[in-house]
């Protein structure tokens, strides 16, 4: 592949990541719209969102984008001017609209077929909504044939007048360099109507032998015949309007036109005056009046109040303008603060900071042993100073959970109404950070437990006003830190969970024996099986059986757990517990025998001698509550050396304590976690392992499962007691 091709590649690349966005910022604004709770410029954020994905998409040539993009985009105008309003049908259709416009991107971007027929379907509805049934207005107008000769011949005497638009264009000097032509551009304004007239400006073109051949040196003066909106027109320079000089003249120069331009203007203008003078609401010669005028008083009036004051221009146009360039100036303040960079490289950064995080435990380690009090000063700043690179490394890689969250108030509103039921979604916590690599895989098990939420857990809304509840339901996603971890909740405040009817369904299928006793939670934990379902009838949605099984391996690869509350005729609580990174945490160096373990240090609450009186006893009691707990040497089967006095190392995962029985403390290490081989994929209560200071591997423990392991055998003596 050459480097044109790279480029090009690179450049579509961005533009399919730039359409994700505003196809997101799209969703969020229409369902806003169907809550009745818009932004006061949410319509015409909404037109521009359709506008750019045109424009950007008439560049790299994806004709069908623009062709359906096109008639979104008309539709969306009207909106914003007052001449269609929004309801809930007209939602649903640009929601389908906005899906459709990501299917066509997606498309091209898996080379696969483009749905051509849903466009057609798409664009029939929206032709009836604006009242054009035989598409003949909202069709993308036809290009006029032309060539590039004829579209930059030097002259010809082409109609000009004030029933044409007239565009000044000088490009920026730059322009070949940078992979664009100009003609190109000009050549796609008759998408917009007919080119009446291109004349060839050629000032500027010095001596032939002068002249650098990647340099445009060319201007142009364009008069083209066109329905299409000022804003429309000047979206076709987009890529080209940094370092160029546009200037677009309007058939009629109304104030409503002016402030429609101002709106949609998304140049850098740096004062009011540029700004005025590039969308032609003021002459040069206004402007130049206008600036000696302020040259000349003291203190120096604003640009825009002299203009007002020589009648030249109306305070509205002055006032969106002003407007405009305070939002142009906080987006550009809030870009300069981001520098995205690609995740792969991000993640060979985190692993050399690991590698880095295990030699300087080992350095310190070893210069310990040395009596030099100045060497162990200096490594204790480089070991300060690594931890500190550490942790900043760890935050480069948290993104908000809202990231996850945000895709749900659309998921809720489809299944809600496709089963008939009315349903409000509440997000708390969407601002709590998360491992980036989390975030990408914990999408899927949060989309199954808020469609089992919703289908299973919401009643009908007969049933809910027959108990005294709201006809509306709610479902709730809540996200906190806790202990190291974050937990993130799915609630509704349907009917809870029917005890009976799970352990019944489980006992016909032999998951549990007919005279077992379980608890609520155990009972609870059985939907978690595969194949489990208690459904009367198979649905689109549910009654197959596969999904919560699903979710449950899901968070337990991530090393997470999944905790079930129900409560009858109140509602259920799925409750996800996950820590907040994948790569390197703060750990907490045991022995055991001749073994290395490391626990999670955030889990860890406090450390205590294992009272000689326990015996055989799987608890002990602390302060007045009962403590199960696990001796580490009889899980892993160690054979090394006892030590007289074990240690009982007391920790929490969510709301449970339990105890881990250790011969040594070796205290506080920076841990590096390294995933397991294959071979130990099965081992007990292990989650990775990682190099110690000396050298040697330790097993780092799976916290959460130790906890399930010492509440089941204490459930089980208490049975046997």
């Amino acid at each position: 592949m050459n480097d044109a091709a790279k480029d090009l590649a690179q450049a579509l690349g961005t533009f399919m990541e730039e359409a994700r966005e505003l196809l997101a910022e799209m969703e969020a604004i229409l369902l806003r719209a169907e809550d009745g709770s818009s932004l006061e410029d949410d319509l015409n954020a909404l037109f521009r969102c359709a506008h750019t994905i045109k424009g950007s998409g008439g560049l790299f040539g994806l004709d069908e984008v623009v062709r359906f993009a096109h008639v979104v985009e008309n539709v969306l105008d009207r909106l914003r001017n007052g001449k269609l309003q929004f309801d809930s049908d007209l939602i649903s259709l640009l929601l389908a609209c906005q899906d459709h416009i990501a299917n066509l991107i997606a498309a091209i971007a898996e080379n696969t077929e483009v749905p051509v027929a849903r466009s057609d379907q798409l664009l029939s509805r929206l032709q009836a909504v604006l009242g054009t049934g035989n598409g003949a207005v909202m069709a993308t107008p036809a290009a006029e044939p032309h060539s590039s000769g004829a579209a930059t011949s030097a002259g010809g005497g082409g109609a000009m007048g004030p029933d044409h638009w007239h565009i000044s264009l000088r490009p920026g000097r730059q322009v070949l360099q940078d992979g664009m032509d100009p003609l190109a551009f000009i050549n796609y304004l008759s998408q917009y109507g007919k080119l009446l007239h291109v004349e060839t400006v050629v000032d500027a073109v010095p001596e032939f032998a002068a002249a650098d051949p990647e340099i445009c040196y060319l201007g142009f003066e364009v008069a083209l015949a066109s329905d299409a909106s000022k804003a429309e027109i000047e979206g076709v320079f987009d890529f080209i309007r940094e370092g160029s000089q546009i200037v677009i003249v309007p058939p009629q120069s109304q104030i409503s036109a002016y402030l429609a331009l101002i709106e949609s203007h998304h140049h850098d203008a740096e004062r009011i005056g540029e700004m005025l003078l590039a969308c032609g609401s003021v002459t040069a010669n206004e402007l130049a009046v206008a600036l000696a005028m302020q040259k000349n008083q003291e203190p120096h009036a604003r640009i825009g109040e002299i203009l007002v004051g020589q009648g030249a221009v109306p305070p509205q146009v002055v006032e969106a303008a002003a407007d405009q360039q305070k939002r142009v100036e906080e987006k550009r303040s809030s870009e300069a603060r981001i520098v995205k960079v690609p995740s792969d490289r991000l993640d060979a950064l985190i692993d050399r900071v690991g590698e880095l995080v295990i030699a300087g435990v080992g350095t310190h380690l070893q210069i310990s042993r040395i009596q030099r009090p100045d060497i162990q000063e200096s490594a204790e700043v480089l070991l300060s100073l690594v931890q500190d690179i550490r942790d900043m490394t760890l935050r480069l890689r948290m993104v908000a959970i809202g990231e996850v969250f945000s895709r749900f108030p659309r998921v809720v509103r489809d299944v809600s109404r496709e089963l008939g039921k009315d349903i409000e979604l509440r997000v708390r916590g969407a601002e709590s950070e998360l491992d980036k690599s989390m975030v990408d895989k914990i999408g899927d098990p949060l989309m199954h437990l808020v469609r089992n939420s919703i289908d299973h857990g919401i009643e009908p809304a007969e049933t809910r006003m027959a108990h005294g509840k709201p006809a509306r339901g709610t479902v709730e996603l809540r996200a906190y830190h806790e202990s190291g971890s974050i937990n993130i909740e799915v609630s509704d405040d349907g009917g809870g969970l029917d005890r009976d009817r799970i352990l019944k369904k489980a006992i016909e299928n032999g998951m549990v024996a007919p005279d077992a006793h379980l608890s609520d939670q155990e009972v609870y934990r059985l939907i978690l099986a595969p194949g489990f379902s208690t459904a009367a009838k198979v649905t689109s949605l549910s009654g197959r059986g596969v999904g919560m099984d699903v979710v449950r391996s899901n968070i337990e690869a991530l090393r997470g757990t999944l905790d079930i509350e129900s409560v009858p005729g109140q509602g259920t609580t799925m409750r996800l517990c996950l820590p907040l990174t994948l790569a390197i945490i703060d750990g907490f160096h045991v022995g055991v025998g001749s073994s290395h373990f490391i626990i999670p240090l955030d889990m860890v609450v406090e450390c205590i001698e294992l009272p000689p009186d326990v015996g055989d006893r799987g608890y002990l009691e602390l302060r007045e509550q009962a403590l199960p707990f696990i001796r580490l040497r009889e899980l892993f089967d160690e054979q090394g050396p006892r030590h007289p006095r074990p240690r009982v190392i007391v920790v929490r995962y969510g709301s449970r304590q339990a105890g881990l029985v250790v011969d040594r403390i070796h205290g506080k290490c920076q841990t590096v976690i390294k995933p397991l081989g294959p071979l130990f994929a099965e081992a007990p209560a292990v989650s990775g392992c990682t190099i110690i200071g000396n050298g040697e591997v330790g097993m780092i423990l799976d916290v959460q499962a130790l906890v399930r392991l010492c509440a089941g055998a204490g459930q089980s003596k208490h049975a046997k007691n």
